[in-house]
């Protein structure tokens, strides 16, 4: 095997751990939803114990691409590409702490009656989800029109935000006595649209692969 062959062996498998914290970023986000409309703390505790997984996971991706730029001295696209991935790593770890963060709001609410359906949090998570997916897939194509796509679908998760802040500020005047849980359900709504914004970063990033620039989509 050439130097070159063994050097696109291992940023395959820099793909691969990335797809594999993706993957966990997601199943976080999942669950800790699930934890919330089902009201099930044993779930978002479990949520909460293993974020210590999703750091590790982040440490080997760190550990291995330095190592890669140290043994390989990468030419200039290769180098992006290394230090691309260092950054889309950063931002699926922040959303498995926003996970964290969803299950911790949940066990704050606890089982008192939720004062509104989620409806619009299931919503922004579905979207959430789907822009997660299309950037590890944008990224291992290095498609720039799937990345440009995100910002519009984050466009989405910010109008709904927006509007149900808006419901959520209704429901408090009108019942002031839920306001601990309104405000823990404000919280939920954030933690969703910063995910959204930090898959829109790894949107930038893919851009900067691939046109060796940088764009501003937020």
């Amino acid at each position: 095997m050439s130097v070159r062959e063994k050097f696109d062996v291992e940023l395959k498998e820099l793909q691969g751990k990335l797809l594999e914290i993706g993957n966990f970023a997601e199943k976080a986000l999942t669950q800790s939803i699930i934890a919330l409309e089902n009201q099930d703390l044993e779930l978002a505790l479990e949520i909460i114990d293993n974020d210590a997984n999703a750091n590790l996971m982040y440490e080997e991706i760190n550990d291995f691409a330095i190592l890669l730029i140290a043994r390989q001295q990468p030419v200039a696209i290769d180098l992006r590409r290394i230090i691309v991935a260092i950054k889309i790593a950063t931002n699926i770890e922040r959303i498995a702490d926003f996970a964290v963060n969803i299950a911790k709001s949940t066990i704050r609410i606890g089982s008192e009656p939720l004062v509104k359906p989620i409806v619009h949090i299931k919503e922004m998570h579905k979207i959430t989800l789907e822009m997660l997916r299309l950037s590890l897939e944008s990224f291992n194509d290095e498609d720039i029109v799937k990345a440009k796509k995100l910002a519009e679908m984050d466009d989405k998760v910010d109008d709904l935000y927006g509007e149900t802040i808006r419901d959520l500020m209704q429901i408090n005047m009108q019942k002031p006595e839920y306001l601990p849980q309104i405000l823990q359900l404000s919280f939920i709504c954030r933690y969703l649209e910063r995910s959204a914004d930090h898959i829109t970063n790894i949107a930038e990033s893919i851009l900067y692969l691939v046109k060796g620039r940088q764009y501003d989509l937020n």
